[in-house]
């Protein structure tokens, strides 16, 4: 399992390594051809491969009102990271004290002094250090000065367009679950607790396990086909999920309902892993119960037939 760092007191044996910096919001093709490229220069150079990000995202800390963005949590993040044979990762609580470092002192004390950086991986647009002043020219700047090589790796077109975590986060607001996950090159997945809820789904005859969305993005309100992976469990569970409001009973929290096929047991509290397969139909109100009854058989039979 790929070394987790809270911080950048990192051991001996990951000091100068090849560094890649960025977010990696839901590991996409792009990010993986970019550790594809990585893990050459790691063979050419023997080197290890650290990668640093930052939690939450710098993006989310300036911005209190962007609630639902991520694509994937911390610990997908780093086990999608360990199976691209990532060597270690430093998650960096990014607070206001930490927000406000110098651009220069960020190069100087941290990718010089704490990591040793000999090759340098970021994006042509990454920004860093107070009040976003220093950029890729900067960090090219003083390649020589402390013995690192910055590396800009072209990005990954598909259809003529630029594979990104902006990218994805709009397909899966429009309801492309489909394209969405051919670029993340696996199903989007929520990770979240079992809570407690209304027993709404139980009353009319579809138990649901409520799970709360946390800060991942809102894909588009409506009925999924899923599978349920338990923690500890390599059996997966088909299921069918409601992602939104719940209009039919004026809900006004947003929730994620998962209904599963032949399954009876107790998995409050438990750790689930929903993996959406396919986009059913858009949320709707219903005028009754025996309606939404009525819909809810319909869309099961179209889930149990999704593989």
């Amino acid at each position: 399992m790929v070394k987790h760092y809270t911080n950048f007191n990192i051991k001996k044996l990951h000091r100068g390594s090849i560094i890649l910096i960025g977010n990696f919001d839901g590991l996409h093709l792009g990010h993986q051809k970019l550790f594809q490229l990585a893990q050459s220069y790691k063979k050419k150079y023997n080197l290890k491969i650290g990668v640093v990000n930052f939690d939450p995202m710098p993006k989310m800390f300036f911005n209190k009102n962007l609630k639902n963005f991520r694509l994937s949590n911390i610990d997908q993040k780093i086990k999608l990271l360990s199976s691209l044979k990532v060597d270690f990762v430093i998650t960096k609580k990014f607070d206001k004290k930490f927000s406000k470092t110098k651009a220069l002192n960020f190069i100087s004390q941290i990718l010089n002094k704490k990591l040793g950086s000999k090759f340098i991986f970021v994006s042509n647009n990454f920004r860093f250090g107070n009040k976003r002043e220093g950029n890729v020219n900067l960090l090219k700047k003083y390649e020589k000065s402390f013995n690192y090589k910055v590396i800009k790796p072209e990005p990954l077109i598909k259809n003529k367009k630029t594979v990104s975590s902006s990218l994805i986060r709009n397909l899966l607001e429009k309801g492309f679950l489909k394209q969405a996950n051919n670029l993340l090159s696996r199903n989007w997945t929520i990770q979240g607790v079992v809570r407690k809820g209304r027993q709404i789904g139980k009353k009319i005859g579809f138990p649901t396990c409520n799970i709360d969305i946390q800060d991942y993005v809102l894909a588009k309100p409506g009925v999924y086909a899923v599978k349920v992976l338990r923690k500890n469990s390599n059996e997966y569970l088909k299921g069918i999920a409601n992602l939104g409001y719940r209009p039919t009973f004026n809900e006004k929290q947003l929730l994620l309902e998962v209904h599963l096929f032949n399954f009876s047991g107790n998995l409050y509290n438990k750790l689930l892993s929903v993996e959406f397969l396919e986009f059913i139909r858009k949320e709707k109100k219903f005028n009754n119960v025996n309606q939404l009854r009525a819909q809810i058989k319909k869309d099961l039979n179209i889930a149990r037939k999704t593989k």
